[in-house]
C-alpha cells in the first residue's frame, strides 16, 4: 500500500458501498483502517496488499489477510473497485493471497466474515471452495462465515 491509495480507498470507505465492511464510515474510520491494514504487516506478517493493474499501475482494490483484537480467527478479505468489478481481479487475488497464507504462513486456517446481503462476495467465497460455517466466532453476531481451510 502507498499513500497514492489513500484516496481512491477513502472515497470507496466514505460511499455506500461501504455498507458491507461496517460503513460508510468518515474520515477518521476510514483513515484508521487504512492504517490498520499497512500496521498489520509490522505486527502480524500479514496484512493487506493492494492490486493492480500490470499494464497501467491503476488500482484495481485491495486483498488481505486480518487479524488481533477485532477479528476471531484470521479473516481473507478483499474489495474492488466499481471500475474493476466483475472482472475476476478479486478471486485471482484472494486465491493467491489464500495459498500463501497456508503454505508459506502455514496458517490453519482462513475465513471470511460477510455481511448476509454480500451475495457477491458470498458466491465468491464459494468459488475459492470456502463453505459456510454458522458455528465460527464472528465479530459482528449477524455476519456470514466462510471457512476456507482447516477444522
Amino acid at each position: 500500500m502507498r499513500m497514492d491509495d489513500w484516496p481512491d480507498y477513502r472515497a470507496l470507505m466514505r460511499s455506500e458501498r461501504a455498507r458491507f465492511m461496517g460503513g460508510p464510515h468518515d474520515e477518521a474510520g476510514a483513515w484508521g483502517m487504512f492504517c490498520s491494514d499497512i500496521a498489520q504487516w509490522a505486527l502480524m506478517d500479514h496484512g493487506a496488499l493492494m492490486i493492480d493493474d500490470k499494464a497501467t499501475g491503476r488500482c484495481l482494490g485491495q486483498v488481505g489477510i486480518n487479524h488481533g483484537p477485532l477479528f476471531p480467527e484470521h479473516e481473507l478479505g478483499w474489495f474492488v473497485y466499481d471500475h474493476a468489478e466483475g472482472r475476476g481481479y478479486a478471486f485471482e487475488a484472494a486465491r493467491a493471497l489464500r495459498d500463501w497464507a497456508k503454505t508459506v504462513r502455514r496458517l490453519p486456517a482462513l475465513v471470511s466474515y460477510m455481511d448476509p446481503d454480500n451475495h457477491r462476495s458470498a458466491r465468491l467465497a464459494e468459488r475459492l471452495g470456502a463453505v459456510l460455517d454458522r458455528q465460527a466466532p464472528r465479530p459482528d453476531p449477524a455476519d456470514l462465515v466462510y471457512r476456507h481451510f482447516g477444522p
